[in-house]
């Protein structure tokens, strides 16, 4: 990783009113840049349950908004440089990526897996043929994608870097992980361990932040979980998939399996999720960028 370029130190209340500034400057340009899609689209999105055109559309509305932020605040103001945001080098993208892809599928699969014998879930056979189960994947995958390095951006991007700087990187990161579990509190069926999990899983994403790779490998590991949770039917932070071919039975207890919710709802997600930031935290250490 590119060595970050040297700052001063910034004092703790700054670094907080610049954190609170980004999230600001980030919501309130994604919401005009989605008002403008919508009305230059001349729809409106559903209510209660967004298609995968509505997600697209606040994906890339929160992309614009938060990248302008990140641009503005983080370059411009902070001068904070590439490497210092973890994007540098490029060079290292695909490699960060594809590392990052087996951090997050590892740990979906241990939750699920488990889940069979231990939480009587199943695994049946659903209608749709290979094709189609396919095709369904690779356009859900084009929701996920971009959904996730937009949460990266947000939650592990600027704040991250800023609060680091003034706090230590484990205090930022569990204050961020504290914003990014409550960023899903409207999501479907919501339960205090999933919000508890996915609090869990922002901090594992800031430390693999902190890896060999930087935001790619923390974009490949946000991905590949929530990835291999819906291509396997389960739903994904409380979002239900639609998929072909396969279907997915939770099981039961929910506070073991997640019922409703997904895996995230459960103890069986908290032991994936901790089994891997254990696995993951001496290698980032070292990492002193």
């Amino acid at each position: 990783m590119t060595p970050p370029t040297v700052h001063p130190p910034i004092r703790p209340l700054a670094a907080v009113g610049w954190t609170v500034l980004f999230f600001v400057t980030g919501t309130v340009l994604t919401i005009a840049f989605a008002t403008g899609f919508v009305a230059l689209s001349g729809t409106i999105p559903s209510p209660g349950s967004p298609t995968a055109r509505d997600l697209n559309l606040q994906t890339v509305a929160a992309l614009f908004g938060f990248g302008i932020a990140t641009l503005v605040l983080g370059v411009r103001v902070l001068h904070l440089s590439a490497a210092d945001l973890r994007w540098a080098p490029l060079a290292g993208a695909p490699r960060g990526l594809a590392i990052g892809l087996v951090l997050g599928i590892l740990p979906a699969l241990v939750a699920l897996g488990l889940s069979v014998p231990l939480g009587h879930a199943a695994f049946t056979r659903d209608s749709g043929g290979t094709a189609e189960y396919l095709g369904t994947i690779g356009r859900t995958a084009l929701v996920l994608a971009p959904a996730a390095l937009v949460e990266e951006i947000i939650f592990r991007g600027v704040g991250q870097v800023v609060l680091a700087r003034a706090f230590g990187r484990l205090p930022a990161l569990v204050a961020l992980s504290l914003l990014f579990a409550l960023a899903h509190i409207l999501n479907p069926n919501p339960t205090a361990l999933g919000l508890l999990n996915i609090a869990a899983a922002g901090i594992y994403l800031g430390i693999v932040f902190y890896a060999p790779g930087g935001i790619w490998t923390a974009w490949g590991a946000h991905f590949g979980w929530n990835a291999t949770l819906a291509a396997l039917d389960a739903p994904v932070s409380g979002l239900p998939f639609r998929i072909p071919l396969i279907d997915y039975q939770p099981g039961g207890p929910a506070w073991l399996t997640g019922g409703t919710f997904g895996p995230e709802g459960g103890i069986l997600a908290s032991f994936a999720l901790v089994l891997m930031t254990a696995a993951v935290w001496n290698w980032t250490r070292k990492e002193t960028a």
